[in-house]
């Protein structure tokens, strides 16, 4: 649980957090600077960090956080140095393990990292890929053609930011080991024993001067992301294994001869989704001369939302790129060729991009000599002739593969057909919703209390759940900044309605008017009219579920609203704690129990609703800027977040079952 009056931390969609404070306290520093601080600024004020010191001065410029995410990225840039074997031709099996004290061993059989001594360093250069940034064999040399990771800078920085670290090289027919502490030497590297094996084992520990938050792993966080990498090399077989209970050892192997193939399938069964064919389609290209190849592969289902995920040397590239543009433009041309040439379309009639991808899950996977990431996070390709490879590719390919299997094709076009119908329901009624108020552009719901600020940076609305919350939050607010939008009753589960039904839904259309931005494809973040969208519902079960429902319609259908980190969840006290004149509020049970321990004997009251608490009650404990929990809805893993979605929120009883089976022991009682 956030601390109070902390509204800085972010959580995940299963956990939630809020928006950063103290930024007019900065720019008002900054502004009355003293200028003699700035005359110190001169060339002894630059300071220049040797070796690895920089990384453990500021290891987020690495690997993007010190929290639980970061912590695991650890384990996917040694694990990526293995895969960039395997991409090699070298490598066939990796086995990953957790042992006692969250210790990581990452094993495999490829050529080990070589030992001989770099002539320009002096040092053996399994040396120096540990201890010195852009040292390896990623920086156009012969070693790879095409990698993963870090820009070759994975591994010193692993070593950077552990307690120690130790690898051992099998080579030549000696088995060569080194320890390291805090990336700096501690041994040196020497022969220990001989073997006819190749391959390297790197064992670390993180430091936890570095991760304070925590150093524990998560095995289901590790096992879902090797499975992603198995799925995309095709062959390669990956082991995990959890050994920190001894009492109870937790292992997985992954190995899919099918590649991206198998990849596509296993998304559409864990979420419940029903194909209408029976096997993927799959197809893909390569280009020697210009190093670079691309596969595909997609299947249609018979639900409404569509699943794209794509990758660059194995990195997954949430944010899309040139490979994502070239495919989405070949498969919208294909669509409207193929649909005139066989009159699913009429005549001056055309598919949208949208139309084209309803029930689509796909996975493009690339792989390039000299990939160019744009930003540190690397999450969206630059290079423009992946553009053009998959872009002819999926041309091509797709169309003979429609005129090969016409009634797949059928089935396809058909469920494509109902998609732009749907569209054009959808697009009217959206007229409709706009013609019922002439004299206003953009019409408000009757029962927004909007506030008197304009500017959608400094104001929030309040999605209340009840008339009765709605009308102690109206009371209880700030009416400059906060606006309260009460929602009465359960709203439609959009994960299987169609836009069409959506637009005019009677719970969901005064959410749709008050944001001002419209959905789905027409969503616009520059015309919100609120930079914080709050959900406060009652901490029952009811509760919950409006949450969710209404978390599934901003992540279908105003998706750019949780990216920009704009949706939060507000957090009422659940506890109120009395006793003579001492009044305290507890947000969860331990802090209950702390309040009990300060004055025994106090009244409890357990807060099931909001409607329980007077206006006054409200703003101190759950609306005032000063003093409120809030948490802010971020995207960790959309991947996860989607099937996540799909799985509670889907028409499929087994994977639901499933998952509530897998994840009860984390479940809190509503008692």
């Amino acid at each position: 649980m956030a601390k109070k009056n902390k509204e800085n931390d972010e959580i995940d969609l299963e956990e939630f957090n809020v928006d950063l404070t103290g930024v007019d306290a900065v720019e008002e520093s900054v502004e009355t600077m003293d200028t003699s601080v700035q005359a110190d600024y001169n060339a002894d004020a630059i300071q220049v960090l040797k070796g690895l010191e920089g990384v453990r001065m500021r290891p987020g410029m690495y690997i993007g956080s010190t929290g639980p995410r970061g912590l695991h990225h650890l384990v996917y840039e040694i694990v990526d140095n293995s895969i960039d074997e395997r991409l090699a031709g070298y490598c066939t099996h990796i086995e990953v393990e957790i042992l006692p004290d969250n210790v990581i061993s990452v094993q495999d059989n490829g050529r080990g990292i070589p030992v001989g001594v770099n002539e320009a360093e002096g040092l053996p250069a399994v040396t120096l890929a540990l201890t010195e940034l852009h040292a390896g064999g990623k920086f156009g040399g012969s070693g790879y053609k095409v990698s993963g990771g870090l820009h070759g800078v994975g591994s010193s920085v692993v070593n950077a930011l552990s307690e120690w670290l130790t690898v051992e090289v099998k080579q030549a027919g000696h088995v060569h080991h080194q320890e390291f502490s805090r990336g700096a030497i501690k041994t040196d590297l020497e022969i220990i024993g001989e073997t006819d094996e190749t391959g390297t084992l790197i064992v670390f520990k993180p430091d936890a001067e570095i991760f304070t938050e925590t150093t524990e792993f998560d095995y289901v966080t590790l096992r879902d992301h090797l499975r992603e990498s198995a799925f995309l090399n095709a062959g390669l077989a990956i082991s995990l294994v959890d050994k920190r209970n001894r009492e109870e050892i937790v292992e997985d192997f992954f190995c899919y001869e099918g590649g991206i193939r198998e990849f596509v399938e296993y998304i559409q069964e864990t979420r419940g989704l029903n194909p209408i064919y029976e096997r993927p389609i799959h197809f893909s290209s390569v280009r020697e001369d210009e190093g670079c190849e691309a596969e595909v592969a997609l299947m249609y289902n018979d639900g409404y939302n569509s699943t794209l995920i794509s990758f660059a040397n194995n990195v997954n590239t949430i944010d899309g790129g040139t490979h994502e543009n070239g495919f989405k433009r070949a498969l919208t041309k294909v669509f409207n060729e193929y649909g005139h040439k066989y009159k699913y379309l009429k005549e001056g009639d055309s598919f949208k991009a949208e139309d084209t991808r309803e029930g689509m899950v796909c996975v493009i996977s690339v792989k390039l000599t000299n990939a160019e990431f744009e930003g540190q996070t690397k999450a969206k390709l630059g290079n423009t002739e992946m553009d053009r490879l998959v872009y002819s590719a999926t041309y091509e390919k797709l169309t003979d593969y429609f005129e090969e299997n016409p009634q797949i094709a059928k089935a396809i076009f058909g469920k494509a057909v109902e998609a732009a119908r749907s569209r054009e329901a959808a697009r009217k009624a959206r007229e409709a919703a706009r013609r019922k108020s002439p004299l206003s552009s953009s019409p408000l719901p009757g029962k927004l209390s909007d506030c008197t600020e304009k500017d959608p940076t400094k104001t929030e609305i309040f999605i209340v759940e009840g008339d009765s919350a709605g009308g102690s939050a109206k009371n209880g607010r700030d009416p400059k900044i906060q606006a309260i939008l009460p929602l009465w009753g359960k709203m439609l589960n959009v994960e299987k309605a169609r836009p069409d039904r959506v637009i005019g839904n009677d719970k969901l259309e005064p959410v749709i008017l008050a944001l001002g931005a419209g959905m789905g494809a027409d969503f616009d973040p520059e015309k919100l009219r609120y930079h914080k969208v709050v959900i406060m519902a009652d901490a029952d079960v009811d509760g919950a579920h409006i949450r969710t429902l209404l978390l599934t319609f901003f992540f279908r259908h105003m998706r750019p609203l949780i990216d920009l980190g704009y949706v939060y969840i507000a957090a009422p006290p659940l506890y109120k704690l009395e006793k003579g004149k001492k009044v305290a509020y507890a947000y969860s049970d331990e802090e209950r129990d702390r309040y009990m321990e300060e004055f025994p004997g106090a009244a409890i009251q357990r807060y099931k609703g909001l409607g329980e608490m007077d206006p006054d009650q409200l703003w101190e404990t759950t609306m005032d800027p000063e003093r409120r929990i809030m948490y802010r809805v971020t995207l960790e893993d959309a991947v996860q977040a989607d099937q996540t979605f799909a799985i509670l929120m889907g028409d499929k009883v087994e994977p639901r079952k499933e998952f509530i089976e897998a994840n009860a022991k984390y479940a809190t009682l509503d008692i």
